[in-house]
């Protein structure tokens, strides 16, 4: 049996986010963000820059590396689709870094689809 996904522990990583990470095209906005997230958890540092708008990637990008993160887990709340080539995806994810309080980022994402291909492009914080 194949471990569970990072962005849903219901799932089958292989059945979920591995074929994004490994290369196929996410075929919803939330499929992306989702599969961005298990790339976090997973330290997938390139399939976040390959996923990442080439107008709003960092350069250079580096994964956080304090220690002892641990992802504590994923909730989406909203994926808008606003026409063929762009989408809004609202999600919590919950973390815990090494010895401190667990850390709740709320962001509304920005996705555009670029030659058939999703991208991140960047995300706002409500308060």
């Amino acid at each position: 049996m194949s471990a569970p996904c990072p962005c849903n522990p219901s799932a089958a990583y292989a059945e979920c986010c591995q074929p994004l990470h490994g290369g196929a095209p996410a075929e919803t906005a939330e499929a992306l963000m989702r599969s961005r997230y298990s790339a976090y958890v997973l330290g997938l540092r390139d399939y976040l820059v390959a996923t990442w708008h080439p107008s709003t990637k960092p350069v250079p990008f580096e994964l956080d590396a304090t220690p002892g993160r641990r992802w504590l887990g994923l909730e989406v709340r909203r994926h808008a689709q606003l026409g063929n080539e762009s989408a809004v995806v609202e999600f919590v994810a919950r973390y815990k870094p090494g010895g401190a309080p667990a850390v709740r980022l709320h962001e509304i994402s920005r996705f555009e689809r670029v030659g058939g291909h999703w991208l991140y492009v960047d995300g706002e914080f409500p308060k």
